[in-house]
């Protein structure tokens, strides 16, 4: 009987029912996209994880749907450069919504060059400390962003768009 059951359950696709289902692939949706202006970086110097940089936030704005409003000048981004040559980028700064809700955005992510014909890699894993209520959400998903340019020499600026990882 015990062999019978076996026979049926693997016909069945059941014989593994201990293990969990794949996971559904990963979703994004849009949040907001930032345009943060700077200050030209400022190399503090080499360490033993590589050179470190600063690059201070002097504002910005930001849109999406159900949020807009300016980045607060004040904070900067921390980078590390490394030996391989990428950029480890942690940026510490808030923004204020139009409705005058400040929220603590801290975005780390990495910088790397092009490599054997692959194009440069650009991912951030921003992390939102919002208050409870109307923008509430920000602290209750998990977001990824890209980052490109968006100033000049004289007027520096970066392109953060983000997106909320459904």
């Amino acid at each position: 009987m015990r062999v019978i059951i076996v026979a049926m359950a693997l016909l069945s696709g059941t014989a593994f029912a201990g293990q969990p289902p794949a996971p559904a692939p990963l979703t994004t949706s849009f949040a907001f996209s930032e345009t943060v202006t700077l200050t030209p970086m400022q190399v503090i110097g080499a360490t033993p994880l590589g050179v470190r940089q600063l690059v201070p936030i002097t504002g910005g704005s930001f849109a999406g749907p159900g949020l807009r409003g300016t980045v607060v000048p004040g904070g900067a981004d921390w980078q590390l450069r490394r030996a391989d040559g990428s950029l480890v980028i942690e940026a510490d700064y808030m923004i204020e919504t139009d409705d005058h809700v400040q929220i603590h955005v801290h975005n780390q992510g990495i910088i790397m060059p092009p490599h054997d014909g692959q194009p440069r890699y650009v991912r951030t894993t921003p992390q939102f400390e919002a208050p409870m209520g109307k923008y509430g959400w920000l602290n209750d998903a998990i977001f990824t962003g890209t980052l490109g340019p968006a100033g000049d020499k004289q007027h520096p600026a970066v392109q953060v768009t983000i997106f909320k990882i459904n």
